[in-house]
């Protein structure tokens, strides 16, 4: 299959540049690029029964734990961000949260704010964070091994904790969108868009894997968790002119649909009032043509990301379809995706632009070339992102 050959390529050079598999290469770990690459791993691994394959995705679990779950080289302080010892540490990799992987170091409190300067400090992003738990997720069923799923709820603990927060009064709680290494303050207090989206469907996809290990602890139920992150969706509109945000919306669109069809989460309005912000959010990226820009002109990662959603609406239907009883809506719904497949010929836009050998020479493509690569080979084989279970 040659979507099966691309994607192997990319991932094996993917690999060894980025030190994973080539040990003279000193690690290059980043929270949001190993995520998709753990995901397109076991991706191949379902379609090629290979072990190396799932080999690849528990070594680079091991490693972004490892590295990430470790303080920046440049910090004064060093070791695990827990403070635990080696061995109580690796038990619990993610107790402590993870850092984003930015090559500089975080902004430090006697140094003044720097927007620009702050997209390439180190910190940890919650919705890096989310991606990792969903990584987790998956690597524990494909496994049946409960420890990762551990891993990734302690995660969800720790970051729900460190990001959301209450304000004074009874104004409603609010989410930072970036928080120091140690998680003891805000680098940047405004709240993204879609994080409390994120986090509500990422957090019911965690205790749905947990209850599929009998012996799952009752510390790590997240009850109050999701309720306090519905209660930050409440009333929340989600549409967007972004390609990266609107891939997102559309992969969470993905989650909801399977969380009903396959966990019983009653969560078709919410996915009905998702797809209605999407198709506006499409049809708004579509009038601004970025599309026909130069590849100099266009950050390749952005649009890849809306290419791999566009793969969602397809397997959404087919959710729908097989599980006709529990979507209550389901004529509404299928009317909605209906009207969201008029734009599926951006996908092949996108992928087709991107495979273009020249395209991948430009600064825009050569400066971003992990994340890039990494998500070009995850919508040629979108499957092991795009699913839950």
């Amino acid at each position: 299959m040659q979507v099966s050959v691309t994607t192997r390529a990319i991932m094996e050079g993917f690999a060894r540049s980025t030190g994973l598999t080539d040990l003279s290469v000193e690690p290059r770990r980043y929270l949001w690029t190993d995520a998709f690459a753990v995901f397109n791993f076991l991706e191949l691994f379902r379609q090629s029964g290979d072990h190396d394959d799932l080999q690849l995705a528990l070594q680079l679990v091991d490693q972004v734990h490892e590295v990430l779950g470790k303080h920046h080289k440049e910090s004064e302080q060093q070791g695990w961000l827990s403070g635990l010892d080696d061995e109580q540490a690796r038990r619990h990799p993610t107790i402590a949260g993870l850092r984003i992987g930015k090559k500089m170091n975080e902004r430090q409190p006697n140094e003044p704010f720097d927007e620009q300067l702050e997209w390439e400090r180190d910190g940890q992003y919650f919705h890096y964070l989310t991606k990792w738990m969903h990584a987790l997720s998956r690597v524990s069923q494909v496994t049946g091994r409960r420890v990762y799923c551990l891993w990734a709820i302690e995660l969800a603990k720790t970051a729900h904790s460190a990001f959301v927060y209450s304000q004074a009064g009874n104004a409603p709680k609010r989410m930072y969108w970036k928080m120091s290494i140690d998680l003891s303050h805000p680098l940047v207090a405004s709240m993204g868009q879609h994080d409390p989206l994120d986090g509500l469907i990422t957090f019911q996809q965690l205790q749905s894997t947990g209850r599929q290990f009998s012996d799952q602890p009752e510390d790590l139920d997240l009850k109050s968790e999701i309720a306090d992150l519905m209660s930050l969706c409440e009333g929340q509109r989600w549409a967007t002119q972004d390609s990266l945000g609107i891939g997102g919306l559309l992969t969470d669109a993905s989650r909801v649909s399977q969380l009903v069809g396959l966990y019983d989460w009653p969560e078709s309005v919410r996915l009905e009032a998702l797809l209605t912000d999407i198709k506006l959010s499409l049809q708004a990226y579509l009038s601004q043509n970025q599309l026909h820009l130069p590849a100099d002109y266009r950050l390749a990662f952005r649009e890849l990301g809306l290419s791999i959603g566009l793969h969602a609406i397809a397997r959404m239907k087919k959710i729908i379809d097989v599980y006709p009883q529990k979507f209550n809506n389901r004529d509404r719904l299928l009317t909605l995706l209906e009207a969201l497949f008029s734009f599926q010929k951006l996908q092949e836009l996108i992928e087709t632009f991107w495979l273009d050998p020249a395209h991948r020479k430009v600064n825009s493509w050569l400066d971003h070339a992990d994340i890039n690569d990494v998500m070009l080979a995850t919508t040629l084989a979108p499957d092991g992102f795009l699913s839950i279970c």
